[in-house]
């Protein structure tokens, strides 16, 4: 069985996954990184050459083929995966699935130093970062909140989380 690390971008998926596949060691997947192998282009390259549309056909495809692999392994999502195509429910089907919840302050002040490297943000101001994660974090919500499992990330550090994830794959 896969292991699916989902929320918003800044919420310590990557991070959190490898250190929780690393504990349980099992393989760890960062679909974005997947899909970049795959085409052989970064996600922004694809955004501007392809369109959003065609990245998120690719990354349903691509995260369909992660999930198929029969072998268990914790995957990594990007922020968005979970919102297109019929990706929760192939999530719900081939895995159990963290939604790694943060608070808008604590997602603002963790992108603040990151924005640099996420074209989505990185012209905007504080609170216009503010406001963008809160429409955002609305908008997904629903789909987020489908995972089998919410851990509350605000004030942890990506040990603790990756302990409390530990804690809850026992539980299910």
């Amino acid at each position: 069985m896969k292991t699916v690390l989902l929320g918003y971008m800044g919420s310590g998926k990557s991070t959190v996954a490898k250190l929780l596949a690393k504990a349980l060691n099992l393989s760890f997947t960062d679909l974005d990184d997947y899909i970049e192998k795959k085409e052989k282009k970064s996600i922004k390259e694809l955004f501007k050459a392809k369109g959003e549309i065609y990245f998120r056909l690719q990354e349903s495809k691509y995260l369909k083929e992660v999930l198929e692999d029969a072998s268990p392994g914790i995957i990594a999502l990007g922020g968005g995966t979970p919102c297109y195509a019929n990706n929760m429910e192939l999530i719900k089907q081939f895995s159990e699935s963290f939604y790694l919840k943060g608070s808008i302050a604590t997602i603002s002040e963790r992108l603040q130093s990151e924005k640099s490297q996420r074209p989505l943000i990185a012209a905007l101001n504080e609170a216009q970062l503010t406001e963008f994660i809160a429409k955002h974090l609305f908008e997904r919500r629903a789909y987020y909140e489908q995972a089998s499992k919410t851990v509350i990330i605000d004030g942890k550090s990506a040990e603790a989380i990756k302990d409390e994830l530990l804690i809850g794959l026992k539980t299910i």
